[in-house]
């Protein structure tokens, strides 16, 4: 198992209520959700049509597909509107010293 973990973000950059999306080499979008001050991250892609997850709104810890409406859970992936019917892989995050670390091995 991949225990290793990569810097992406600093917290100050991701207010509570709102999203990131980030660019790794040799690894699709990832988006980061700040859920009352918890971090999360889940693919940024919907597994309905590819749309990037980016573009929709976050409520509680929900993010919202804004083509064609599906809502995922941003802590464990799943859909919860249709038409998405497949989960999201989402990620183990750490934070140490303000940054925001992710595992690439999906949790879920």
């Amino acid at each position: 198992m991949n225990e290793s973990y990569i810097a992406v973000a600093q917290l100050s950059e991701l207010k509570p209520g709102h999203t990131k999306k980030i660019c790794l080499p040799d690894h699709g979008p990832i988006l980061l959700a700040n859920v009352d001050g918890q971090i999360y991250a889940v693919d940024d892609t919907c597994t309905h049509e590819d749309s990037s997850l980016s573009l929709g709104c976050l409520r509680e810890d929900k993010v919202k597909c804004t083509l064609h409406g599906s809502w995922f859970s941003v802590v464990t992936g799943e859909p919860s509107e249709e038409p998405a019917d497949e989960p999201l892989r989402c990620y183990p995050v750490k934070l140490e010293d303000q940054t925001i670390h992710i595992n690439l091995t999906p949790k879920c």
